[in-house]
């Protein structure tokens, strides 16, 4: 097992409950303030701790560049002493359809919608997605959602507070943070230039269409 320290834990739990509650992992700056470290540099330090043990991967240059690792299956013998191999990376990959618009009325992953597939590796996610949606816009920006992005989304029609979601609202297909307050719904943005968008719960023409559980973005 690894051994970390309780700080480490802390952090690891902390970046966990982010990715099951959101879909992303924390930021530096979001780690400091929960912790009441002064300053996110205090929390680049714990993370490069956990990454040297293995516990997670940093991609250097975005501000949520945390990927957990999941220690199990090397660290976990079977009856004869040796490590479990690690599954083929054919066998991890999936195959993911590319939704670009949306026509108003119709399923989004109806076949017109999709304009190409994409052979992705399945331990980027926390949650195994169902489609990849093109991002439009620059609403999400705050949280290194940009235009262009490829955002990985599982099929869902509910959600809780804080989590990224997919919404549906008339002819529109959205990326935003959900919250909800009784039978208001609040889709936030995540980019001061940008207004929230309120929801009167049970409203026609609404409804989520997914949970982001990961992003990709093309190079180049």
């Amino acid at each position: 097992m690894l051994k970390l320290t309780a700080r480490q834990e802390q952090i690891l739990n902390l970046i966990k409950e982010a990715i099951n509650n959101t879909g992303f992992p924390p930021t530096r700056a979001e780690i400091a303030a929960e912790l009441g470290f002064r300053s996110a540099n205090a929390a680049e330090e714990h993370l490069q701790a956990l990454a040297r043990k293995g516990a997670i991967e940093i991609s250097p240059g975005t501000s949520r560049g945390i990927r957990l690792l999941d220690m199990t299956a090397s660290e976990t013998p079977n009856r004869t002493g040796q490590q479990l191999p690690l599954p083929h990376a054919s066998i991890m990959q999936l195959t993911l359809p590319l939704i670009g618009r949306v026509a108003a009325g119709s399923p989004i992953l109806a076949q017109e919608h999709v304009e190409a597939t994409y052979a992705v590796d399945s331990s980027l996610f926390p949650a195994k997605p169902d489609y990849l949606l093109k991002v439009r816009g620059l609403s999400m920006r705050d949280i290194g959602i940009m235009d262009g992005d490829l955002l990985a989304v599982k099929k869902a029609d509910s959600a809780k507070n804080g989590q990224i979601v997919v919404a549906r609202l008339g002819d529109e297909v959205t990326v935003k943070r959900y919250k909800k307050t009784g039978s208001l719904i609040e889709l936030l943005p995540e980019n001061p230039d940008f207004k929230p968008i309120r929801v009167a719960s049970g409203q026609d023409d609404f409804a989520l269409e997914g949970l982001a559980v990961g992003l990709l973005r093309a190079w180049g």
